[in-house]
């Protein structure tokens, strides 16, 4: 089939998949999801799952713990949402993303199934219900060893949840999705904990008191084994290094050193100790621990430990090298360009850019730090702007290629409230805001040898945002190949409009 062909076929499927109900309406059952797995003929039931939700940091441990896994020979299967540029991203088979081909075998094979479940029952499936659907197959058919699978939304009543995690991950719980998930962090922990079935393990990063106390109490009452970031295994040392950083971390079954990690910050050190830890469970913890007391969320750094004996069970110490160091995770601090540096980040809620922005602190030495944002119009906006007030010289708002997205002139009215008017921009296109920052930042160290690279631009406010300047400035750029060694050119910004 020609490559034209088959292009035009995914985006056909593409389309008719986002015509439906977007992931973000959402209609709480898993009746539909439930009947659709029940005519593909449970799909969901042959393949060990270790499921992955909390507020911030999801698909990164995700994308973690299918690294490790596959460096130890098993075959995986991964679920990430949302995607950065196609919906192929979300469904990968041994970290390869599905094939177009592919893609769109699958949609026609479920097709009719789709289109019966959505005759009996009162709403059609959603986009995601099909994506989730189309996963399942995908995985059945391969088959995989094991699937490593992202919550889309909160867990209780997610789409992936019709699944039992052998082992259930809950990274950091805060507000966001609060019209859906509930307005205090006890009700959004309990949507998450949702996840947490009789006999999993459960593998908590370190929470807020007030989230912990309710993740602990589902794991209780279904009779879950617990493992807490902090407590039973989590970061003993790290300290930076090229594109990344060296970390030492004590895992369930024993104390892994001298790791490189290619990710920036403290939190991706968290969610990596995290990742470890579910697969130490994945692969079987011959001790378990009581859990006790709640644990609260560290400001980064190293985590104080008690050091006790360490299994003589864990993991091959170079197999965690390995897997680690092939570890990606697309539009999360990455820089798709230099002189000036531009970093995208999918940062999208107050929690996820302070981050965001203490890991860009870290990493980078910049004097003028100029920001393009486009989010959301159901965000936090505020909150988000409140985080990048203080790290940036200006800021440029514009709108990304979601129909959710702010329009610009709104944004930048609050955006005004937060920075004041002389240092805030506007533009009605991504390409256009990043135009301008590029121009801010690189008028910031003209003039000035002392000053070359002193500047950088910051993209974030979501996913799509990230997405979207990675297809103006890295068009070429596989979602999950590293970044190619040398400095990207400048790009004439004359792709047409995203939307």
């Amino acid at each position: 089939m020609a490559d034209t062909d088959i292009e035009e076929q995914l985006r056909e499927a593409e389309l008719e998949i986002y015509a439906r109900r977007p992931e973000h309406q959402i209609a709480p059952t898993l009746d539909r999801i439930g009947a659709l797995v029940s005519l593909l003929g449970d799909p969901h039931r042959g393949f060990p799952v270790i499921h992955v939700t909390g507020t911030n940091g999801k698909t990164s441990m995700t994308r973690m713990i299918d690294s490790l896994l596959r460096e130890r020979g098993l075959r995986t299967g991964r679920f990430t949402s949302p995607h950065l540029v196609s919906a192929r991203e979300r469904i990968s088979i041994d970290g390869v993303p599905l094939s177009a081909e592919r893609f769109v075998e699958i949609y026609d094979e479920i097709l009719p199934y789709i289109q019966m479940v959505d005759d009996r029952q009162p709403a059609q499936l959603s986009f995601f219900e099909v994506l989730t659907g189309m996963m399942f197959a995908a995985f059945a058919d391969a088959p995989v060893d094991v699937a490593v699978i992202e919550v889309g939304l909160g867990g209780r009543w997610d789409a992936t949840n019709v699944a039992d995690g052998a082992v259930a991950v809950v990274g950091p719980v805060g507000m966001d999705h609060m019209q859906w998930l509930g307005h205090t962090i006890e009700e959004i922990a309990g949507e998450k904990a949702g996840i947490i079935k009789p006999g999993a393990t459960a593998i908590l990063a370190q929470q807020r008191v007030a989230a912990a106390e309710v993740l602990l109490a589902q794991a209780s009452t279904v009779g879950a084994t617990v493992a807490r970031e902090g407590i039973e295994f989590g970061v003993l040392a790290r300290e930076m290094a090229v594109g990344g950083q060296q970390v030492a971390l004590r895992g369930l079954r024993g104390v892994y050193d001298e790791i490189y990690l290619p990710l920036f910050g403290a939190h991706q050190a968290g969610n990596a100790a995290c990742a470890l830890a579910a697969v130490e469970a994945f692969a079987g913890v011959p001790e378990t621990v009581t859990p006790t007391t709640p644990t609260g969320r560290g400001q980064g750094g190293a985590i104080e430990l008690e050091q006790g004996p360490a299994s003589a069970a864990g993991l091959d110490p170079g197999i965690v090298r390995d897997g680690f160091a092939k570890v990606s995770s697309p539009g999360r601090l990455e820089v798709l360009r230099r002189s000036p540096t531009v970093i995208a980040d999918a940062a999208h809620n107050p929690a996820g850019m302070a981050a965001t922005l203490e890991a860009l602190t870290e990493a980078f030495s910049f004097t003028t730090l100029v920001g393009v944002l486009a989010v959301s119009e159901d965000k936090d906006v505020s909150g988000l702007l409140d985080e990048l007030e203080p790290a940036l010289s200006e800021i440029v708002v514009t709108e990304n290629s979601s129909p959710r997205s702010m329009p610009a002139p709104a944004l930048a009215g609050l955006a005004a409230e937060v920075f004041g008017e002389d240092r805030v921009r506007a533009a009605g296109r991504l390409d256009d805001a990043i135009e301008i920052a590029i121009g801010l930042a690189d008028e910031a160290s003209s003039g000035d040898d002392d000053l070359l690279g002193s500047a950088g631009v910051l993209i974030a406010g979501s996913v799509v945002t990230a997405g979207n300047a990675r297809a103006l400035l890295a068009p070429g750029r596989a979602v999950d190949a590293p970044p190619e060694p040398g400095t990207p050119a400048r790009h004439s910004f004359t792709v047409g409009d995203l939307q």
